[in-house]
């Protein structure tokens, strides 16, 4: 169970945003909120990570060309609280809500280095 501290006020700072769905950042709970599927779940970013490698480790393709294999997905991350029991279609859109997530995340990280690195 994650150890949820309580903030009167959070701000959230949009990360990355798609038409199913939105990614945020609080720094005041140093969090991620992600609005997707009817829900705004909260994580850490451990688990933000283990959310990502098991909706990633999800193969569409064999999915879709299986016709016993179901239509639908329970995503359970351990150490989690949250659970999602999606559709393909839902797979597909949250594996690109997350890919763009870590892909603005990792642009942020390049141009902080770039702004902020000293000579040496």
């Amino acid at each position: 169970m994650q150890v949820k501290e309580v903030v009167d006020n959070p701000t959230f700072t949009e990360v990355f945003t798609t038409a199913q769905g939105a990614i945020y950042q609080s720094d005041s709970e140093s969090c991620w909120y992600i609005d997707f599927a009817g829900k705004l779940a909260r994580f850490d970013y451990r688990c933000l990570l283990k959310l990502n490698k098991a909706i990633n480790s999800i193969d569409i393709e064999q999915k879709l060309m299986d016709a016993l294999s179901p239509d639908m997905e329970i995503i359970f991350i351990c150490a989690c609280d949250d659970t999602y029991v999606l559709t393909l279609t839902q797979i597909i859109h949250f594996k690109e809500l997350l890919q763009g997530t870590f892909v603005m995340l990792e642009l942020n990280h390049i141009i902080y280095n770039r702004l902020y690195r000293t000579a040496v």
